[in-house]
């Protein structure tokens, strides 16, 4: 069987009224796209930002007269200049094993491997984490995570109490805890990140290990290891909150920094911590240390 693909070329504000008319015009999906490799960052709960430069693309079955699809949505979008709109033919495959065949266990480090959970670890001898892609931000692509893990591997962790600021996926603390630690503390704002937390500390046999809070509702403690991986912007305005929660003589480690933006994170940090070069992997660094005091 065949498809039908009409693909929209907008921008941000359009794409959410192209997604509503061509889901209400008969498509089978609608998905929306990067056009311009845009980086969106983890945005605050309850909003949903689009890139500028957007690729809307509807699906349909062969069958679908797409022309007049075409025609309804000049009719009723007064959008001038119209977009442009092309269309193509898509034939039929096994999706799920297409989008399973993209995914393969990554190594961070010289002992930590992520693996999908539909593949055999390729060194069983290893700490492998099973991580599939899905709810929540964080399966070891971005730079910004695989800098993360590659500090975590490097660290002695056993008996350690770890905490992981804006847990996302959890992929951070489950591999403290596959790495030794003894609790691990996952905290973010997203209901979504913590339940995608816990599933995934299921996954891998660390419940025991691994507890998940929102950040009004965290415990008091301080941890002898902090990572964070979320943004410059929230990593300067919470320096005093995450500096509070690591112990004396403690380890931090702070990534999602564009590295332009590297030593104003750092300025925030350094009269604490003991900083470390950054490292850098494409444009993106951490800033890792040891607290002073």
């Amino acid at each position: 069987m065949a498809w039908l693909q009409l693909i929209v070329q907008t921008n941000g504000s359009d794409a959410a009224l192209f997604d509503d008319l061509l889901v209400e015009l008969g498509a089978v999906a609608v998905t929306l796209q990067d056009n311009a490799d845009q980086p969106l960052f983890e945005p605050p709960p309850g909003t949903t930002p689009i890139w500028e430069d957007t690729r809307v693309i509807g699906l349909f079955t062969a069958e679908t007269n797409i022309d007049l699809i075409i025609a309804a949505l000049q009719s009723s979008l007064a959008i001038n200049p119209f977009p442009q709109i092309k269309t193509e033919v898509l034939e039929d495959k096994d999706w799920v094993r297409e989008w399973m065949d993209d995914f393969k266990p990554m190594c961070f480090g010289e002992r930590l491997w992520v693996v999908p959970s539909w593949l055999a670890p390729p060194h069983p001898e290893a700490v492998n984490m099973l991580l599939d892609p899905g709810l929540a931000f964080g399966t070891g692509t971005h730079q910004t995570t695989a800098l993360c893990l590659r500090w975590l591997d490097q660290q002695n962790l056993q008996d350690k109490t770890v905490i992981d600021y804006g847990c996302g996926s959890g992929i951070l603390a489950i591999a403290a805890a596959l790495l030794g630690a003894k609790t691990v503390i996952c905290v973010d704002n997203d209901p979504q990140a913590l339940q995608a937390t816990q599933l995934n500390a299921e996954r891998n046999r660390v419940t025991d290990k691994v507890q998940v809070f929102s950040p009004e509702n965290m415990p008091d403690i301080q941890a002898d290891v902090l990572v964070a991986n979320i943004l410059a912007g929230p990593l300067m305005e919470l320096s005093p909150r995450l500096t509070s929660l690591v112990t004396s003589r403690g380890l931090i480690a702070l990534s999602g920094i564009l590295a332009k933006q590297a030593d104003e994170v750092a300025s925030y940090y350094s009269s604490h911590f003991n900083l470390s070069p950054t490292t850098q992997d494409e444009d993106w660094v951490r800033i890792n240390g040891t607290k002073t005091s």
